[in-house]
């Protein structure tokens, strides 16, 4: 499916003997089968940063399934923030971050709790980024938050771009028994939450109250991960934001083709050796990367082994994984397609053939950049979460959100909440958010407290209850209720009901998208 659910936006690791015996017995300690770590701690949270969930993807292991994570002998310094994995470093951009500090080594883990944590519940991020850019080492993602709160809270890096969604026949052709291709990106995703499974308890926390969120490409990689039988007992909850991931990956034949145009572009040669691949710089390939191919997106890959459909389709058919879930959009979510370029007259192809039809829905007084605005975040982002929760609800409960609120001094220029804007408000962050678009109030702060906790709720009991939203139903397709996060947050049915029923009747037909 090409139209409604394109939302694919967008120093060794063996470090040994680095804490003096002074620094650790002030810093918290941990022991893993890997080795003994020291972290830092601050007004009650302790922090581990940096931590190998798997080897170094490097050299002969660039394009594998991540291996087993290396050991150390001695004290790992587990204090300071590790590198992001290579990309182009972008302004500073709330959804997936900024990554100065890159290297291809980079499949790393960061954990925040409590002082004292024992068999609390876990929440593992998964950073959008449209699949290229991005890290769990963003400021926006400190846990500090979450840790007050009473839970673990869990960052991961995960292989981006080139390094992290391709396919070359020379890949193919000396692909290891037993390993899948192209997905490595989504491939790390799996390893971070495997090795949460097996270390987790380590940090106080307790492997089966682990909650899987993420938003936009991370969101993509969560849906992603629903839709993987092999995936079940990693978590016990997921939360989606922003990126619901129904569209039809690419095949593996096709992503080849754009594998080898790509590495033509990085400097291979049209017939290169896994060697010569191997051999690229990770900067050329990044480089490489950036040219846009038409009809090209970065994500996910029907590779036949780990990706074998579309993940919509597993949910078609009321078959994922079957956990409490919560997913919703924002209510500007055209902030970021629009800044993909996609031109503002194809909002009008997802209004369908009749178009007064579609105009009458989203109401005739509509001027065109405003209807433009509504189509595409409704199209891209808003639909889809309402068909994903219905899809959903019959098993395990799910719970539907839309986030409307903008920070006080935007609020008379902002056209509604821009796409990645409730991550500072969920992870607590606000101080990051004031630094790089502006003052933030009392106001602000208050929210923000009282929408993270509906997010631990979620992750403390599978029911997202809160003060903002005290009794927020489980979604019903019969009800149509959804949480609305505004400057009067309240539950609501039928929201937007006209416009969402015109596009899901028009790409979604009886229920299921027509690919």
């Amino acid at each position: 499916m090409r139209h409604l659910g394109m939302a694919a936006l967008a120093g060794a690791a063996t470090l040994t003997g680095s804490v003096s015996v002074a620094a650790a017995d002030a810093s918290p300690a941990a022991t893993i089968a890997q080795g003994r770590l020291a972290g830092a701690s601050e007004a009650g949270i302790e922090r581990f940063l940096d931590i190998p969930f798997a080897a170094p993807p490097v050299g002969g292991l660039r394009w594998r399934a991540p291996q087993a994570p290396p050991r150390w002998a001695g004290l790992r310094d587990a204090s300071k923030l590790g590198a992001a994995c290579p990309q182009t470093v972008r302004p500073a951009l709330v959804a997936g971050g900024v990554a100065e500090h890159q290297s291809e080594d980079c499949l790393q883990l960061n954990i925040w709790r409590p002082t004292g944590a024992r068999k609390l519940p876990v929440m593992v991020w998964i950073h959008g980024g449209a699949h290229v850019i991005g890290s769990g080492t963003f400021p926006a993602f400190d846990g500090t938050a979450f840790a007050r709160q009473g839970v673990v809270l869990v960052t991961i890096n995960y292989r981006l771009g080139a390094l992290g969604y391709f396919a070359h026949p020379a890949l193919s052709a000396a692909k290891p028994r037993g390993e899948a291709l192209a997905n490595y990106g989504l491939m790390d995703q799996l390893a971070a939450l495997r090795w949460v499974q097996k270390n987790i308890a380590a940090f106080g926390g307790d492997s089966r109250q682990v909650t899987l969120f993420g938003e936009s490409a991370g969101a993509i990689g969560v849906t992603t991960i629903l839709a993987q039988p092999e995936a079940k007992g990693l978590f016990a909850r997921a939360i989606v934001q922003s990126g619901v991931g129904l569209l039809d990956p690419r095949p593996l034949a096709e992503q080849e083709a754009l594998g080898s145009a790509l590495a033509v572009r990085a400097g291979a040669p049209p017939a290169a050796s896994l060697d010569a691949l191997r051999a690229l710089p990770a900067a050329a390939l990044v480089a490489a990367g950036e040219v846009k191919t038409p009809g090209a997106m970065v994500g996910p890959i029907l590779d036949g082994e780990l990706v074998r459909e579309a993940p919509w389709r597993v949910f078609a058919r009321s078959e994922p994984i079957d956990v409490p879930l919560l997913v919703g959009a924002n209510s500007n979510e055209a902030s970021v397609i629009l800044g993909m370029g996609v031109p503002p007259a194809a909002a009008l192809a997802y209004l369908g053939a009749d178009q007064a039809a579609g105009r009458a829905a989203y109401g005739t007084g509509l001027a065109d950049d405003e209807l433009v605005r509504q189509v595409l975040g409704d199209a891209w982002f808003v639909a889809p979460a309402r068909w994903l929760a219905a899809r959903t609800a019959g098993g395990a409960p799910s719970y539907l959100y839309h986030f409307d609120y903008v920070a006080a001094a935007r609020r008379d220029r902002a056209k509604g909440a821009a796409h990645g804007s409730e991550i500072p408000y969920v992870f607590g962050t606000l101080d990051y958010l004031a630094s790089v678009a502006g003052t933030v109030g009392e106001d602000d702060r208050r929210f923000g407290e009282g929408i993270s906790a509906c997010w631990v709720a979620f992750a403390k009991t599978g029911v997202p209850g809160c003060t903002l939203i005290r009794s927020w139903p489980r979604y019903d397709s019969a009800n149509d209720r959804l949480a609305t996060f505004a400057l009067q947050s309240s539950v609501v049915a039928g929201f937007r009901k006209a416009q969402l029923d015109h596009l899901l009747r028009i790409h979604f037909g009886s229920g299921q998208p027509r690919p």
